[in-house]
């Protein structure tokens, strides 16, 4: 068997994700670990059995053993490291979101294009058990047209704090790091619709709260309480071209009763909800019925990471486009944008 030879590109928490379905995968040789913190860059590349540890990503870039990469570092660098790697040789699977702005999307896009190499985007909600079995239903037709959908990821206290707080290198808050999963699994039962119109509202009207006792919750490497400028919360309506209008709300801070997570999906012969767990609720023979899919899994865990990478390594050995391609991290960047210029201007935002 020929072997694709993998790097990864920063060590943070998802990178985890993405090493060990390397690991497990038996087409792929992880060749290299890049961290700029050399330390946790050799850790790692030992941790998981890589030859190479490097601090400096365009060195690595210049390995010509390296086939493809997985980019995991901050939001802020996504687009420079995508088009570097590209322009390089190499394929690249890159964590969500492709960008901070729409003008780095299509830089990626156009550097994609320039270079004839497979370009994935990290929406790993696409390649979970539940989704694939709800998107065969939905190709055969049993919902229907899907005309509405909502979807809310809500966390009561949950904000990591660190490069996720600061605006700079996240590029927002909960809208760009839990929204973008939300409208983009949405928007991909629906059929990947041209969105026409945005109206969406954020709120800094709690912070970090850093104050509550009692409750734990994922906190960044580079935590700091005293550092926070991205939004609590936000909520959208998105209104396609077919009809069709997407809900959405998330929050990292909330005075909510408890965390609250959903994506529901309604069409003119059905409807489903795909998380937490998947229900279709069907009309046959003039009855209303939930069916409750029979799946191993029903619940986000490393799996989806690995589905995720073997159709990744499968791209690269065949020279397919990705399900999720570069095309379709930019129309998500338009839309998370246009929300946030809805929620500054206080106005909706039209697409010509």
């Amino acid at each position: 068997m020929t072997f694709v030879n993998v790097g990864v590109i920063g060590t943070g928490s998802i990178a985890s994700a993405h090493l060990t379905a390397y690991r497990n995968h038996p087409g792929v040789k992880l060749l290299a670990v890049c961290d700029v913190n050399e330390r946790r860059a050799r850790e790692q590349a030992e941790l998981y059995g890589a030859a190479k540890a490097y601090t400096n990503y365009r060195e690595m870039l210049a390995d010509p053993d390296i086939d493809a990469i997985s980019i995991c570092t901050w939001n802020n660098s996504h687009a420079e490291i995508s088009i570097a790697a590209l322009d390089a040789g190499k394929h690249v699977l890159c964590e969500k979101p492709l960008s901070r702005t729409v003008e780095e999307a299509l830089r990626v896009e156009e550097a994609v294009r320039r270079s004839g190499n497979i370009f994935q985007v990290g929406f790993v909600r696409r390649y979970g058990m539940n989704a694939q079995v709800l998107k065969q239903f939905i190709d055969a037709g049993e919902l229907g047209d899907i005309y509405y959908a909502k979807a809310s990821c809500l966390r009561r206290i949950g904000n990591p704090g660190g490069w996720f707080a600061d605006k700079e290198r996240s590029g927002g808050g909960p809208l760009i790091d839990l929204g973008v999963h939300m409208i983009d699994l949405c928007w991909y039962m629906m059929g990947k619709p041209k969105v026409t119109a945005v109206f969406g509202n954020t709120y800094d009207a709690l912070g970090n709260r850093s104050n509550i006792e009692n409750l734990s919750y994922y906190k960044a490497s580079d935590y700091d309480a005293d550092k926070n400028t991205v939004e609590d919360c936000a909520n959208a309506i998105l209104r396609f071209e077919n009809g069709a209008s997407l809900m959405v709300d998330v929050s990292f801070s909330l005075h909510a009763k408890e965390d609250e997570f959903y994506v529901k999906l309604y069409g003119t012969k059905g409807g489903a909800e795909l998380e937490p767990a998947l229900t279709l609720t069907l009309e046959k023979h003039n009855t209303i019925l939930n069916v409750d899919p029979q799946i191993d899994r029903r619940s986000f865990t490393g799996e989806d990471f690995a589905n995720q990478i073997d159709h990744f390594i499968g791209c690269c050995r065949d020279g397919r486009t990705p399900n999720s391609s570069v095309e379709d991290g930019l129309e998500l960047m338009k839309m998370l944008c246009a929300i946030y210029e809805a929620a500054e201007s206080k106005k909706e935002v039209v697409f010509i």
